[in-house]
């Protein structure tokens, strides 16, 4: 690993003005200062001859699980055991005395059996306070993208019918996540993949159709594969009235196609009205019959035929997806004797590789990154594999799967079927416990973890509601800074030094630890940190208030009031950034 000097952390680390965020002059992550200055020990100690030449180890610093140990904490020494033939105490040792001095050191110590501990100076802690307040609603950049072109393409649910409460999951990441990159440096466009083309939308149509006839007079049995859901009938009364019998006067299959491209056409405008309620709009929403019409698909089936990768068996066209290590080969296009229309016969992986093409190749993102449900799990390694069957950089693609969300109502699961008109909707849901609590609860967990939706718990108004709790902690930071202008007593010329609680202390260390969730979660592509965050800060905040009175201290002391009301300011910045990385929203009272 390269040693990294200030201008190189900057460079690499800091937001620019470009943009993404303004210069942080004075402040950048701590966290990568104390690994450069351990990389420094290194090479004063092999130059000291203290340790023997070796390659520059990746170091990585830890949170240790006492405060009494320290903030940061490095194993490097027992890693550099066996490259040095040296103890590890006696490398933690070498290390600890060659690490330069630091404005933020106050303290380092070793600890068996090969620890090296870094304690945070309470001084530079107090000053960052300003640092925040001076970094206002962009605190928490960072520049790890560097202005390298992302999609998130996320929910792209069939525009079948409203979205259930799986799809809101997906929602959830998938917006979390954008914004979480957007923060990270990265340019980002957010994108919804619309499968109208298939059999899901022709069912649509005769869904569609059948309910239209029969509110027109006309005994027209409902199809077997059809969509139950009463927005069907509003569809077609909608329809109705506004075309009358027109598609009556029609061959049944003409209309069946003209109302499966009406019926998507309203889903789809549902679908945004729906998302808007949450605060999430996309920057495309892209056609699958694009991909079609475009000549895109039949494209790429030539490429991977003349690369060798596909064959005709039993009437259909196979992808030779073992030749890149799966279990079995994939259906491009189904068989004329298993599929009788035309359209339908393509698989979705068939449609699944012109998209990854259109994205890396034509669109040219750096990456292109997917949040699928878990009922697509199998789908994963058929798509890198076609990926590198048509020799497009696997490592620009990322899919995400999560697991999906059980609702329950006193207990009891609640079915959801599309098709079947059971299920819950996203609409049902913000209806019932409101958007932020929505965002917040199915973000919350990792996406490889299945999850109860609690209606009970989303509906609260207690502490127990972590969204609840975090957004009245914000809420509790505006009332003190209220009751703080009444007393005209907030002032920029505080004397911060006189941060020295420890609760005051240990709410900074937490203040500062959002561009380092930002920077996990956006390496990671996982969320759900910026939830957890949040909580834990809201706690800090929570323990701050109860043992470090803000006003009227006794005996009075204008200047420690006006120092803590820096804290809360820079505390309401940072509860209010985290939230809008969620795309909660932050009350100033509640």
């Amino acid at each position: 690993m390269e040693t990294l000097d200030r201008e190189k952390f900057q460079t690499r680390f800091l937001p620019k003005k470009n943009g993404f965020g303004i210069f942080h002059t004075l402040f950048f992550m701590i966290r990568h200062t104390l690994i450069e200055l351990v990389q420094k020990s290194i090479l004063a100690a092999q130059a000291a001859g203290e340790l023997p030449a070796f390659e520059m180890p990746g170091v990585e610093l830890l949170r240790p699980p006492k405060p009494e140990m320290g903030d940061y904490s490095t194993s490097l020494a027992l890693k550099l055991a066996s490259v040095a033939k040296r103890p590890p105490m006696q490398i933690a040792q070498t290390l600890a005395k060659h690490i330069p001095s630091h404005d933020a050191i106050g303290n380092i110590e070793t600890a068996a059996p090969g620890f090296v501990n870094f304690t945070l100076s309470q001084t530079w802690l107090a000053n960052q306070v300003a640092n925040i307040l001076h970094a206002g609603a962009q605190f928490g950049n960072v520049n790890l993208g560097n202005g390298k072109r992302v999609q998130v393409e996320f929910i792209s649910a069939n525009p079948t019918g409203p979205l259930t409460i799986g799809s809101a999951r997906n929602m959830a990441i998938g917006d979390t996540l954008a914004r979480v990159l957007r923060a990270s440096g990265y340019v980002v466009e957010t994108e919804y993949y619309l499968n109208d083309a298939g059999s899901q939308v022709r069912h649509l149509g005769e869904s569609i159709y059948a309910k239209y006839a029969q509110q027109l007079g006309r005994d027209e049995p409902f199809p077997q594969d059809g969509y139950k859901g009463e927005y069907i009938n509003d569809m077609a009364r909608e329809i109705i009235a506004r075309d009358g019998d027109k598609y009556l006067l029609m061959e049944k299959r003409d209309a069946v196609r003209e109302l499966k491209r009406v019926g998507v056409a309203m889903v789809t405008e549902t679908l945004k009205e729906s998302l808007a309620r949450v605060h999430v709009f996309f920057d495309n929403w892209f056609s699958e019959q694009s991909l079609r019409d475009s000549g895109l698909l039949n494209e790429i089936l030539e490429k991977l035929a003349a690369k060798g990768y596909t064959y005709e068996k039993d009437g259909a066209l196979w992808f030779k997806a073992t030749e890149f290590g799966l279990d079995k080969d994939a259906v491009l296009v189904r068989s004329p004797q298993i599929v009788s229309e035309p359209d339908e016969r393509p698989t979705y992986l068939a449609s699944d590789l012109p998209y990854v093409w259109n994205k890396v190749v034509i669109r040219n993102y750096d990456k292109a990154i997917y949040v699928w449900g878990a009922d697509h799990q199998g789908d994963v390694p058929r798509v890198y594999a076609g990926a590198r069957a048509l020799g497009l950089d696997p490592q620009r693609v990322v899919i995400i799967v999560y697991q999906l969300v059980r609702l329950t109502r006193g207990g009891e699961k609640i079915r959801m079927s599309k098709r079947a008109g059971e299920f819950d909707t996203l609409d049902d849901l913000v209806a019932d416990v409101g958007e932020d609590a929505v965002r917040f609860l199915l973000v919350n967990s990792s996406p490889d973890t299945a999850m109860d939706f609690d209606l009970q718990l989303a509906a609260s108004q207690s502490y127990e509601n972590p969204v609840h709790y975090v957004r009245y902690m914000h809420a509790r930071t505006a009332g003190i800074l209220r009751n703080a202008a009444e007393q005209n007593m907030v002032s920029d010329d505080a004397d911060l030094t006189r941060l020295a609680h420890p609760a005051e202390l240990n709410l900074i260390k937490h203040l500062l630890r959002l561009e380092e969730v930002v920077e996990h979660a956006a390496l990671k592509f996982e969320p759900h940190h910026i939830p957890h965050y949040a909580l834990t800060l809201a706690r800090a905040f929570s323990e701050f208030y109860d043992a470090c009175r803000v006003l009227n201290i006794e005996p009075p002391d204008t200047e420690l009031s006006r120092a803590r009301l820096q804290l809360v300011r820079a505390t309401k910045i940072v509860l209010a950034r985290t939230l809008d990385l969620m795309g909660v929203s932050a009350p100033e009272s509640m």
